[in-house]
């Protein structure tokens, strides 16, 4: 009996002992794994990391030349840049085929958010299927896509109404009518809401449209076709160029072929439009203008409100109006509005 209660006795000490061990080596891990992460806190303040989500995005214009679209890449990356976010830009010059590629390329680095402008609306929807496909939002901006759906949000002009008092102002201006030449491009959507405003307004006001061709929204495109169209037509009353690069590639070739009359009318209100109307001498007549700066303001707006979980709507509008030589003054010519 005696052995039974030592052998007891020895057994109950060991097992105090190992517990005593184990609480010990238990205390020494927990004590070095707070000092792990007091150093790996310590070390990324010291460099100067932080534990905030930053984000990276992609964007995509039909053309990074035009000075329109120059205006809008540089605000949007100048505001994600100041949030010591990334934004990865491509330019496709407008070929679809390429900006589809590009696209195809932007979500293999693992984007957040794209801003999309397409060269094709309906050519960029293989595009449109691979962000889907990859959990990428989009947020579209100035031009629309083939099908809306694909957007988490869109921004862009009244395209239509930027149209639309180019045309009020024409009739205006030519009571009688006359001969007309449009430049447009019917794979831009923006332009083509923006011809139709134009068309809506001079119908039935007497306006013969004597040609209407695609200049791509390009100034060398537009002046190599209106050379041609002028020489054909050289009493036409008025041009109606889709942007104002067109109307810019226009007037080159108005006045390369001696054009004394002839009104001419883009859409944007960019500084070289706005200088022409300041300079009191020129063939063009006006610009349905909008704001690129406002449109990227809204578009990086937009992204960051859905990014961080904020409700957006489908659509924000931005105003358009009309600039002549009566109110160019109040926009000035050195910048855009």
């Amino acid at each position: 009996m005696k052995r039974k209660l030592m052998a007891g006795a020895l057994a109950l000490t060991m097992v105090a002992s190992l517990v005593a061990c184990g609480g010990e080596k238990k205390a020494a891990s927990e004590g070095d794994s707070k000092e792990a992460v007091t150093t790996e806190k310590s070390e990324a303040q010291s460099t100067g990391e932080s534990s905030g989500k930053h984000y990276k995005f992609g964007y995509t214009c039909m053309d990074g030349t035009n000075p329109f679209f120059v205006t809008i890449q540089d605000k949007i990356k100048e505001l994600v840049e100041a949030k010591g976010d990334e934004l990865i830009v491509t330019d496709p010059g407008n070929d679809v085929t390429k900006q589809i590629s590009q696209v195809e390329d932007m979500l293999s680095q693992k984007l957040d958010g794209l801003f999309m402008n397409p060269v094709d609306a309906q050519g960029i929807i293989p595009a449109l299927d691979m962000a889907k496909e990859a959990g990428v939002p989009m947020v579209g901006f100035d031009t629309e896509v083939g099908d809306m759906s694909y957007l988490v949000s869109y921004t862009g002009s009244d395209n239509y109404n930027a149209g639309k008092v180019v045309g009020e102002d024409l009739v205006k201006k030519a009571p009688n009518g006359g001969k007309i030449i449009v430049l447009d491009s019917p794979t831009m959507q923006s332009v083509v809401d923006r011809t139709n405003g134009f068309m809506d307004a001079i119908k039935d006001h007497g306006f013969e449209v004597v040609a209407q061709q695609d200049a791509k929204g390009n100034l060398q495109v537009a002046m190599g076709i209106a050379e041609d169209l002028l020489q054909s037509n050289p009493d036409v009353v008025a041009i109606f160029g889709g942007n104002d690069p067109t109307a810019l590639g226009a007037l080159a070739a108005a006045n390369a072929a001696g054009i004394k009359k002839c009104m001419i009318y883009g859409v944007d209100g960019s500084p070289d439009i706005k200088s022409e109307l300041a300079s009191g001498n020129s063939l063009i007549e006006g610009t349905g203008a909008q704001s690129p700066v406002s449109i990227a303001e809204k578009a990086v707006q937009i992204m960051y409100d859905y990014v961080e979980g904020k409700k957006v709507d489908e659509r924000y509008p931005v105003d358009t109006f009309l600039i002549t030589s009566d109110n160019v003054a109040q926009y000035g010519t050195d910048g855009w509005q």
